[in-house]
């Protein structure tokens, strides 16, 4: 070793390729070649064997035979040349970047037994038959090599989260054996230029607005889309040329389309293009497109642009959206709409929705540069050798894929813990994006309707339906097969739901679990069967659990003397949304808001109500954020109703569900919790505390222990609208009383940063460990005695 988690230099390292780039240009090809010299930069001496005849390949990469003869020719001799390089070497790890070839070699023949590390760039099968290949048995024959070859491997590398989650659904692959490792860019080949000169170089206009478009002329890339959209890109812009550099089978198709729409005079096909052309293309563009319409893993040709200076503008199919995620959101279409991508192009090129410019492309481009990809692989190689340090692997489980409280709270709490986590939701939605922009594997085993939509209000001794039971039991077999593949240390379940099913699908294979219980187990708030029901599940499925207060603690009965209280973590740091100037500063109105989804036991009536009565005919301003969730669109409707009937019309703002909280809290003066019922921990008081507001929060359950009255905000008995609007015309009349109660509470929300809450939760799984080791240390499938970790049972 050469320090933590690196392979020694010296270490033999088998590359197996497919066909190499000078002799069969293509993404795959290209990869192959430019980390086999990255990580020769490196000092890790790696030999290379690739379908021949790589005559311009470096020395130390072997070539077998000629790719284009006939496959079970190609594939003996791709073997041979395996296996004598194999004997002259004492290789000790093998990196296989094409199935198809390295299937002979690492399942059956001489390095079966030494580590692998084998590359995804994308289900071959899928993309065999999404190009026209309508033999089922042969994309069945290769599916199954496919799926032979990824879960022999101890590693797995993808381009991107799309491509993990692809390759964990589809292919059963573990998450933790997956590394998503975008590609490299070539930075001094791939470099800004003259544009003019580019231009002369390939007979454009100079004056001319250009958009080009590099890809393999396949129906999966989406150039047909891209030659419909141009025709009203065409109108728009009528100087303005695109040039569609590359072949393929649909060169003479999209040829026709273009004429047949009237934009032929300003398209322009190339053929195939060499590298130099490639760069010319992208340094004479204004714009790149890349319109594919499925199976993209990553998409190189945006790293190509951008590293030339020109912004891309990609769909949002596959891994194109990571590849600009954090550039500009903007450049996203979404995938197969033509009027969609013409009217991004059209805004982009006359200025009415400006892209990034030059400087700020190259940049992003330069985060993928080859060295650091190399330094990364040089990592996964030494965990796949058994030579790097390991960390517990975390199932996290949860029914719902929606931005509510719950799934929010894991969201900021999952990157400050260390662990190796992976999450399996029962449905598909918004959460899964959010984990897979920060880094977090997220698996969908979807839930059937009847088992996901029951509501709790339905939970009545002997009246459960029928079909929900059957289908949350068949949910339940499905995950705790599910985990028997995965052997996780320990599940982790997320909410209400989830703690049922998912505990008992834990407690089938003997993995210990640790219940999060975010809801207060009363009769106020569930019927009496569920409560009956969670607190008895409660002293027999978990391990540990965690309530987010000490309010939830103490409604789990007997359980909860065994519970831990941990509130959940902040999703902004404290001071980082300071709000906008007051309405002293500003002269404008006085804005009070409140936060969180329009629900009858959320209490936004009684808002209204005090904001009535405090500000009768003034002209302060209400505003509520927040949408109905899980069938309370009525409430909604009756709130639009109460405004009208207390005379607010005008002062009253509906924001509707937003994303970006900490934007909505900088708008506001004051912030109002007014739950009707006592809320289990109440996250927006946090949250608002953090943004430095004075907070006015009903004073019981959760937020009665987060506020200390009068110190960092105000406390009024639930659900009486007087004294909310008493609170309100104290406040209003008294800004530095504002001012005051909003720097106190800033500094007591440093108390529920991630930093501050993640030691409490490594705590509980430590305990949890200790008693029970991890997943290696358990034989498969061995029960557990649940019992005393934190008193349960």
């Amino acid at each position: 070793m050469t320090g933590p988690g690196r392979t020694d230099p010296a270490t033999p390292v088998l590359l197996l390729g497919a066909h190499w780039y000078e002799d069969d240009p293509g993404g795959l090809h290209r990869y192959f070649a430019d980390l086999f010299r990255s990580l020769r930069a490196t000092g890790l001496h790696p030999t290379g064997v690739v379908a021949g005849p790589a005559a311009h390949a470096p020395v130390g990469v072997v070539a077998s035979g000629h790719f284009r003869r006939p496959f079970p020719i190609r594939l003996a001799s791709y073997a041979r040349a395996v296996r004598r390089t194999a004997a002259s070497t004492g290789f000790t790890l093998v990196d296989a970047h094409f199935a198809f070839y390295a299937f002979w070699p690492v399942v059956a023949g001489r390095l079966r037994r030494l580590p692998l590390v084998v590359h995804f760039q994308g289900p071959w099968a899928e993309e065999s038959a999404a190009a026209g290949d309508a033999d089922t048995w042969r994309i069945a024959a290769k599916r199954r090599v496919e799926a032979t070859v990824y879960r022999r491997a101890r590693e797995v590398v993808v381009l991107s989260d799309a491509f993990r989650r692809v390759l964990v659904e589809r292919y059963g692959v573990s998450p933790w054996r997956v590394s998503v490792v975008p590609p490299g860019i070539d930075l001094d080949r791939f470099t800004p230029g003259d544009k003019a000169a580019a231009r002369a170089h390939l007979g454009l206009p100079a004056d001319a607005p250009v958009v080009v478009s590099v890809r393999r002329l396949v129906p999966r890339m989406g150039l047909d889309v891209l030659v419909e959209a141009w025709s009203a890109v065409a109108s728009a812009q009528p100087n303005a040329r695109l040039v569609i550099g590359g072949d393929g089978p649909e060169r003479a198709r999209l040829e026709r389309l273009a004429g047949r729409l009237r934009s032929s005079g300003s398209v322009r096909f190339l053929g195939m293009v060499d590298d130099e052309t490639v760069v010319r293309c992208y340094q004479a563009a204004d714009l790149s497109v890349v319109p594919t319409v499925a199976l993209e893993g990553f998409g190189l040709v945006v790293l190509e642009s951008l590293a030339c200076g020109t912004p891309p503008i990609v769909t949002d199919a596959g891994g194109l959206p990571e590849a600009v995620r954090s550039l500009d959101s903007s450049l996203v279409v979404e995938a197969g709409d033509a009027a969609g991508l013409a009217a991004r192009l059209v805004k982009a090129l006359d200025g009415t929705q400006p892209v990034p410019d030059a400087t700020r492309c190259r940049a992003h481009a330069e985060a993928y540069a080859w060295p650091l990809v190399a330094e990364r692989h040089r990592v996964i190689y030494a965990r796949a050798a058994g030579t790097a340090p390991t960390r517990p692997r975390v199932v996290y489980v949860d029914h719902c894929a929606q931005l509510s409280g719950g799934e929010l709270a894991l969201l900021h709490l999952l990157p400050a813990l260390d662990v190796d986590a992976h999450v399996i939701l029962g449905e598909d939605g918004p959460l899964v994006a959010k984990l897979q922009a920060i880094g977090v594997p997220v698996e969908v085993l979807a839930m059937a309707d009847e088992a996901g939509a029951l509501h709790r209000d339905r939970v009545r001794p002997g009246r459960l339906p029928v079909a929900a039971v059957a289908h949350t039991g068949a949910h339940l077999a499905r995950l705790a097969r599910r985990l028997r593949q995965l052997r996780p240390d320990l599940v982790h379940t997320n909410s209400l739901k989830s703690a049922l099913y998912g505990g008992a699908a834990a407690r089938l294979v003997g993995i210990p679990a640790v219940w999060h219980i975010r809801d207060r187990i009363t009769d106020d708030y569930l019927p009496p069967a569920a409560c009956r029901l969670v607190r008895a599940a409660a002293r027999v499925l978990p391990t540990a659990i965690i309530a987010n207060s000490k309010t939830t603690q103490a409604t789990l009965g007997r359980a909860g003397y065994g519970a831990v209280a941990i509130a959940s973590p902040l999703g902004i740091r404290p001071g980082s949304a300071v709000p906008d100037p007051d309405e002293g500063a500003l002269g404008r109105p006085l804005r009070v808001g409140i936060v969180g989804r329009l629900d009858h036991w959320k209490g936004q009536h009684v808002f209204l109500d005090a904001f009535a009565k405090a500000f009768p005919g003034g002209e302060e301003q209400a505003v509520l954020v927040g949408a109905p969730m899980f069938g309370a669109e009525a409430y909604a409707e009756r709130l639009a109703h109460q405004v009208a009937a207390l005379g607010l019309d005008g002062r009253v703002e509906f924001r509707g569900f937003r994303e970006d909280v900490e934007s909505e809290l900088r708008r506001l003066d004051i912030l109002v919790h007014a739950s009707t019922i006592p809320e289990p921990y109440g996250q927006v008081v946090v949250e608002g505390m953090a943004a430095g507001l004075a907070v006015v929060a009903a004073g019981a359950g959760g937020p009665a222990e987060v506020v200390d009255h009068g110190v960092d905000g105000l406390l009024y008995p639930p659900g009486d609208a007087d004294a909310l609007a008493r609170a309100l015309q104290l406040l209003a009349s008294d800004r530095p009383l504002r001012r005051q109660l909003g720097s106190t509470a800033r500094l007591r929300a440093e108390d529920f940063t991630p930093a501050r809450i993640s030691p409490r939760v490594m705590a509980v799984y430590g305990s949890v460990l200790q008693c029970y080791g991890s997943a290696n240390d358990r034989a498969p499938g061995a029960a557990i005695v649940y019992s005393s970790v934190t008193g349960l049972g």
